[in-house]
């Protein structure tokens, strides 16, 4: 029974949305992930292009535009929190069948999301100058941070509430569609930045206001895209007024992992800013050539980003139909892909990292640095797939703790004082050593952890009544 059905029963199956609990595990798997490739490298873009566009305009505009980054990244990872426990809870139950409450949950998800936003746009509205000083804005800078940030704010909710849109596209297996979404909010920047910083076709020249309204706009257009999916497309939402018991459950069910999943993707900004610091001592070219090494990498792991993204979903789905077995095999074959494609990326840095570290940098210190962390950390760089996978594995569950202690052991535990010891006795090839070596570590504890939890939990599961 579809979800075109009009029973009244509690329970239904949805074979149109349960999609990932039958059939070939590697299939799925590579049907999933690789649609999301270009959805990230899309959004990778739509960031690229503000920072381009931006940095015409002058040294000033591009400052504000930095200061902007780190404020912005913290309410984002909120609404990657809420994604994550959006998906979560929407797949297992899917998975599980239950059609009623997967639309209760989707619709009372939005609404949350429609709250917060507007609360984190009016506190963000008023604090604007006080956060912004803190952070060392000077009064040069400080009136373009705020023509920035006052329509980034009132906005906000085009930026949240998409995101949760997602979240629960994301659980019907659908990536094909969230992808489209994502490169469509990209190219709609891409065309609007230039017309509204720079003033062509005959609008007004708006420069950092228009960076941030066209951000804005292309925000609202995967707002009303994601959501006249979920209504027309897949028929998750509803338009009764909930209880006041049927709201708390929804929203306590989605913030169960959405807080620790919002809390894991701000430890490892915090963590980048503290090893900058560490960098920053052996001089500007060094912190010029780890951070062009960082950005090389995001591209190298954007296969990992894409499979961390869909693996929840599948696992989700398969722990509501109880389908353990089919959770073992994903978790074995994505462990495994990493392995091989990370051992394969690392002999390709191996051989370029010096020739792409000259794309971004004439100065040999700075290539040599970018060229030395490429060649250190990228032997690790399947164990960071792995990290990923597993983490978003376990938020997938419904199991955000150990996902949280992963990635708490992995920044704080691991990379810091390994970071602190590395560079006292080797500077910054100490610190690279440290980062390789911390993913190495926290790999090995996540997918220890996860054995442990399959044959401890996973395997002394129910099998689902009527199958």
């Amino acid at each position: 029974m579809t979800l075109n059905s009009t029973t009244s029963s509690r329970t239904e199956t949805v074979p149109s949305l349960a999609r990932l609990t039958e059939g070939s595990v590697r299939r799925h798997l590579f049907d999933l992930t690789m649609p999301m490739i270009w959805g990230i490298l899309a959004m990778m873009a739509f960031n690229l292009t503000d920072t381009w566009f931006v940095a015409q305009l002058g040294e000033l505009e591009l400052a504000a535009m930095s200061f902007t980054f780190p404020v912005v990244m913290v309410l984002l990872s909120v609404g990657i929190g809420l994604m994550a426990g959006t998906s979560s809870v929407l797949a297992r139950v899917i998975g599980a069948g239950d059609i009623e409450r997967v639309r209760r949950i989707t619709t009372d998800a939005a609404v949350f999301a429609i709250v917060l936003s507007l609360v984190l746009s009016i506190l963000g509205l008023l604090t604007i100058d006080p956060l912004f000083r803190l952070l060392g804005a000077t009064p040069e800078v400080l009136p373009r941070i705020r023509e920035y940030m006052v329509i980034w704010y009132s906005g906000f909710v085009f930026f949240l509430v998409p995101m949760v849109g997602l979240g629960a596209v994301r659980a019907t297996g659908d990536s094909r569609l969230q992808s489209r979404i994502m490169i469509g909010a990209a190219l709609a920047n891409l065309v609007l930045d230039p017309l509204l910083i720079f003033g062509l076709a005959g609008l007004p020249r708006l420069e950092l206001e228009g960076a941030a309204l066209a951000t804005v706009i292309a925000r609202a257009a995967s707002f009303v895209a994601g959501y006249w999916a979920l209504h027309s497309r897949k028929q998750m939402l509803v338009y009764t007024v909930p209880n006041v018991r049927q709201l708390w459950s929804s929203w306590r069910s989605v913030l169960h992992v959405g807080l620790p999943a919002a809390g894991t993707n701000v430890i490892i900004p915090i963590a980048t800013g503290v090893v900058v610091a560490m960098i920053a001592r052996s001089g500007p070219a060094a912190v010029a050539g780890f951070g062009a090494a960082t950005r090389i990498e995001q591209v190298v792991l954007v296969v990992f980003y894409a499979m961390s993204a869909m693996i929840g979903p599948f696992m989700g789905q398969n722990l509501g139909a109880r389908r353990t077995e089919r959770i073992e095999q994903a978790a074995r074959d994505c462990v495994v892909f990493c392995l091989v494609l990370g051992l394969i990326a690392a002999a390709g840095l191996g051989l370029v990292a010096q020739p792409l570290m000259r794309l971004f940098s004439d100065s040999p210190e700075v290539t040599r640095i970018g060229a030395a962390y490429l060649w250190i950390v990228s032997i690790s760089f399947g164990a960071e797939g792995i990290v990923m996978v597993i983490n978003a594995g376990f938020n997938g569950l419904g199991r955000p703790l150990p996902a949280v202690m992963v990635s708490i052991s992995r920044m704080a535990i691991f990379y810091l004082p390994l970071a602190y010891l590395g560079v006292s006795l080797a500077g910054v090839h100490g610190i690279f050593a440290a980062a390789c070596a911390a993913n190495l570590l926290a790999a090995a504890l996540a997918y220890g952890w996860f054995r442990h939890y399959y044959r401890h939990h996973l395997l002394t599961m129910p099998a689902p009544i009527d199958g």
